[in-house]
């Protein structure tokens, strides 16, 4: 269960933070009136930074993106009240995401560990880093192609096996014969999802020589740049099959019904040529196992993955190897890096990108003198409504707005001149926020107004907490 079950309120731990706005207005909101755990208090919440938590060892390269100035990053248990959560392959659990967490970054393309229906329910974007490590996959897909044409490995157990017996130099010429290949120049290469590995596999093995046929049905115009010009686009994964002497797969991982579970399975594989090479670096779920090993038993297919395969492990005409697709420094730099920016600027500006339970949603500057306001609510008739109308009860002029959603969670960047508001010269934001975050339908709001890590409120179960 989520820590904020266990919230309670604190009116001893009220605190108030005001900042003047370009001289014109200053804004007054509330910080921390209600302690995160029981028990433990909110000691470290000072204002003014960012607290970031991370899980798993995340690339200094990347968190040095984050301004040291507006940016707290601590390691798992050492940080309290986090505002923001980075990870890679650590299997993040509810009770993990404090209330205080805005926002979900994971350095890699898959967030299966990450339980994004529930924090899309919480209204917690959970952020990926699409095409980071797509470099270092592809060099990988590359060398497969490699290992698939030749019987690479095997040679080299050949070779250990006669060295220990102290024979190699005797038999290496005699037994070569045993290990002999093809080259994949001239071949065709068959690339089922042509997104950022997709693409740049395609367009690296037609630098090679390779003919190359791609199917994508939801192929993008950025991608679609990056693919050689000769390339056949193919109207279906069995079109590509049939004509294929190897075939990449590099399509996303979706369970349910609909979804890609198996999707390489028996009536894909009839489509095979008898020596195919199947090449999967994307999920071990894709492939029925079951299936490729009766391709593998059959004829001269062959099959490389870096996904373990309790079947298919030592079939003599498999090759699986560790999980090594974005194993590299300087994919998990690039990654780490795109969470950090992704972070900044969501925190810092309330802009979505790359949100894998969000819609993109960014808006133009602040303009000096307003206040903007972030609000995550249920995707329901009527909510832009009550949070406008709320605001304009206020005196408070909208100068620029947008609204998007995605699925059953819509989200709000709301620009206003507050200097309307009240003959005082202190905008006092606390009862706005308050009104509209515990608006039937509404999950968070924030109020970004110049000070890091304040102006954060959340209705939970119909109680406010901020």
């Amino acid at each position: 269960m989520l820590a904020i079950r266990q919230l309670r309120s604190s009116s001893s731990s009220k605190r108030c933070f005001t900042r003047a706005l370009s001289g014109q207005v200053q804004v007054d909101v509330e910080h921390h009136t209600t302690e995160t755990w029981q028990g433990q208090g909110d000691a470290d919440a000072k204002p003014g930074k960012f607290r970031v938590q991370t899980f798993n060892k995340i690339s200094p390269i990347g968190l040095a993106r984050l301004p040291e100035d507006r940016f707290d990053v601590k390691a798992e248990a050492a940080s309290k009240n986090s505002h923001a959560i980075l990870l890679r392959s650590h299997k993040l659990q509810e009770e993990e995401v404090q209330v205080t967490v805005r926002a979900i970054a994971r350095c890699g393309a898959g967030t299966n560990n990450v339980p994004v229906a529930r924090m899309t329910e919480l209204g917690i974007p959970v952020f990926n880093t699409p095409g980071a490590n797509a470099n270092a996959v592809k060099e990988l897909v590359l060398c497969g192609l490699f290992l698939g044409s030749r019987r690479v490995v095997d040679g080299i157990n050949h070779m250990k096996d006669l060295g220990a017996k102290g024979l190699a130099k005797e038999r290496v010429e005699k037994d070569k014969s045993m290990f002999g290949g093809r080259e994949i120049t001239g071949k065709t290469l068959g690339v089922i999802g042509l997104g950022h590995i997709g693409a740049s596999t395609a367009r690296d093995a037609a630098r090679l020589g390779m003919k190359v046929v791609g199917y994508d049905p939801g192929l993008s115009i950025e991608n679609a740049l990056k693919l050689p010009r000769d390339i056949d686009i193919a109207d279906s994964m069995a079109s590509v099959a049939s004509k294929s002497d190897y075939i990449s797969i590099n399509i996303p991982y979706i369970k349910g019904e609909g979804g890609t579970h198996g999707i390489i399975g028996k009536e894909l594989i009839s489509n095979f040529k008898d020596d195919a090479v199947l090449l999967n670096f994307a999920r071990g779920e894709l492939v029925d196992s079951e299936a490729m090993k009766e391709f593998l038993d059959s004829g001269n297919g062959r099959y490389v993955t870096d996904f373990p395969d309790d079947l298919l492990w030592d079939h003599k005409n498999a090759v699986v190897l560790p999980h090594l697709g974005a194993s590299t420094e300087e994919a998990e730099d690039a990654a780490a890096g795109m969470a950090a920016d992704t972070i900044n600027e969501y925190l810092s500006t309330g802009a979505i990108k790359n949100s894998v339970n969000f819609p993109t949603v960014a808006l133009g500057d602040r303009a000096p003198g307003t206040v903007r306001m972030t609000v995550v609510n249920k995707n329901e008739p009527g909510m832009l409504a009550k949070i406008t109308d709320a605001i304009s009860q206020h005196n408070l002029n909208i100068t620029q707005q947008i609204n998007n959603s995605r699925g059953d969670v819509a989200y709000n960047v709301i620009d206003f001149d507050a200097s309307g508001a009240s003959d005082s010269a202190v905008f006092d934001a606390k009862l706005l926020q308050k009104e509209i975050t515990m608006l039937e339908g509404v999950l968070s709001s924030r109020v970004l107004y110049g000070v890091s890590g304040t102006g954060y409120a959340k209705n939970v179960d119909g109680n406010y907490f901020a």
